[in-house]
């Protein structure tokens, strides 16, 4: 059998230890099995008191029976320009199983043509209708909210293609809103004129709150929610988020899928988006630890996962073998 898999899987090395077989794949950050130690720290442990075992195996049927996944993309499928170990193994299963996945990012920096090609490079062939962005979340908000409006937009053609594609206009005189979303390089004119146009009444929408992201080297770089705190603090005026840990990012790719919550799981590396983010929505969540999160990060919020695993592969029945 391991061979088989092996062979299947492009010699990955897989192992079986213990005597009861249990499936072991040796990689560097990734122990694909759900951890003793998350037995003895994990969410149910720390909520309830003395959790038997039994608990979290129940957990994780539970999420393994789900009809769709909604998974986060940074830390989860990838972390800089590597693909993580278990994803492969995880979408083999999803595919096999005949489940509905949805990739969710707070990114709307690129289009669903220029995420599908990033997997493709990454051995991940996907059809474009798997990717969900906040530009696509902020595109629907907008159209909800107020179809003929126009919007002075800060950010990648992405954004603006998203918006034009629902029909909101793009214009810098009096626009209904002023739209900010992540920027390779923001200039002090748009920043000027966004400050004045808000000032004069335009609302102010921003993609997503995320303060920071992170970089290769374990390193940071400010992102969409520090830079357009620049402008709230110039203005005096809140922008409103759209992106992660809104729930109506998640609401948004839950209908994409064609399900209910209750047959969705969210599987993320972050606390403050992901998770919180499918609490809010009443969702089933999945941390993961193979992104910025630890086991000790995650025991300072006030709020916890369904379920922690090491990384996404855990997910996968042990008794899975091949397409």
């Amino acid at each position: 059998i391991r061979d088989s898999i092996n062979a299947e899987y492009g010699g990955l090395n897989i192992k079986y230890i213990g005597k009861v077989g249990t499936m072991f794949r040796k990689f560097k950050k990734c122990s694909y099995c759900v951890r003793t130690t998350f037995q003895k720290r994990a969410y149910g442990l720390r909520t309830f008191g003395h959790v038997r075992d039994e608990e979290i195996q129940k957990r994780i049927v539970k999420i393994r029976e789900k009809k769709g996944f909604i998974c986060d993309m940074d830390g989860v499928v990838y972390r800089g320009g590597n693909i993580l170990e278990g994803i492969k193994y995880f979408l083999a299963w999803v595919m096999k199983e005949n489940r509905k996945i949805c990739f969710l990012t707070n990114s709307s920096k690129y289009t669903v043509q220029q995420l599908q090609k990033r997997f493709v490079n990454m051995g991940l062939n996907l059809p474009e209708n798997v990717f969900y962005t906040s530009a696509h979340a902020t595109a629907a908000f907008l159209k909800k909210q107020n179809p003929a409006s126009s919007a002075y937009v800060i950010g990648e053609p992405a954004l603006e293609l998203a918006l034009k594609e629902v029909g909101i206009t793009l214009s810098d005189h009096d626009p209904s809103y002023v739209v900010f979303g992540e920027k390779d390089h923001y200039s002090n004119a748009s920043m000027r004129l966004a400050t004045n146009l808000i000032r004069r009444g335009a609302k102010f929408i921003v993609t997503n709150g995320d303060n920071w992201d992170p970089v290769e080297g374990d390193n940071i770089e400010p992102s969409c929610g520090a830079w357009s705190s620049v402008i709230e603090r110039a203005t005096g005026k809140s922008g409103y988020f759209i992106g992660k840990p809104n729930p109506i990012i998640m609401r948004n790719a839950v209908k994409n899928l064609d399900l209910l919550p209750k047959d969705v799981a969210m599987i993320g590396d972050r606390m403050d988006t992901d998770i919180i983010g499918a609490i809010e929505a009443d969702i089933h969540s999945v941390l993961v630890l193979s992104g910025v999160e630890s086991l000790e990060t995650m025991s300072t919020r006030s709020y916890f996962p369904y379920l922690v695993v090491d990384c996404v592969g855990d997910l996968v029945p042990s008794d899975f073998r091949r397409i």
